[in-house]
């Protein structure tokens, strides 16, 4: 059984991250922090105080979109605008780890990283950016020196390491690219130790089918609000 402070830190994903594993890519102080624009998107109040809340604002800047995802419904920020508001969930792994066939999988680096955005652009796995690939480790399959598909980790913190950034090319979809990478990624983090976790928009169905094949369950509905400074 979970831990309370296990529990707490699945509730805010982005601060449990933040200020563990993945202070060296945060910005802004103890009242509030985001990941630095070119890594990503995400963003966190410490609390829902004024203090925090106007801190959190402070960190968009003009033009830019950032991304709150926590377990309690988010408040309003001020001075910005409330563009989206989506619940997703949040699905925990609880299964044995899955065979993982390493054939034709190789790791990304810096080198990569233009593909890695011009397919995550493409396909929307979620947000990402040129440096996202900085958060953890991402694997792929090449076919004829593209990119065809990749899977990755973003965010991490004690005990626990998300599967993310999971996209296939259309050109080679419908060849099970997206579950072996999936797989892959699953028995990394298990290999370490460490509790996969992932989010899934709650209505995308089929995603969610997959990952508890997979051996995930649904742990609990996130809620998930888009600010932008116009």
């Amino acid at each position: 059984m979970a831990t309370q402070a296990e529990i707490d830190a699945l509730d805010r994903p982005v601060w449990s991250s933040l200020t563990t594993s993945h202070t060296e890519l945060a910005q802004g102080d103890p009242r509030a922090l985001r990941y630095r624009s070119e890594v990503n998107v995400f963003l966190s109040p410490a609390d829902h105080g004024t203090e925090a809340l106007a801190a959190a604002a402070e960190l968009i800047a003009p033009g830019d979109r950032v991304y709150v995802v926590q377990a309690e419904p988010v408040p309003d920020l001020p001075g910005v605008t409330a563009v989206m508001g989506r619940p997703v969930v949040q699905m925990v792994f609880d299964g044995t780890a899955p065979k993982a066939d390493a054939d034709e999988i190789v790791p990304l680096d810096d080198s990569d990283a233009e593909q890695m955005l011009t397919l995550a652009t493409l396909q929307q796995p979620g947000p990402f950016r040129r440096a996202t690939h900085r958060m953890g480790q991402f694997v792929d399959v090449k076919r004829d020196g593209r990119l065809a598909a990749m899977a990755g980790e973003r965010f991490r913190f004690p005990g626990f390491r998300e599967l993310s950034g999971v996209c296939t090319h259309p050109d080679f979809a419908g060849q099970g690219l997206g579950s072996r990478l999936s797989a892959y990624v699953t028995a990394a983090i298990l290999r370490r130790g460490e509790t996969p976790f992932l989010h899934s928009w709650s209505d995308n169905h089929g995603a969610i089918a997959l990952y508890e094949r997979l051996g995930y369950r649904i742990r609990r509905e996130l809620s998930v609000a888009v600010f932008e400074r116009s």
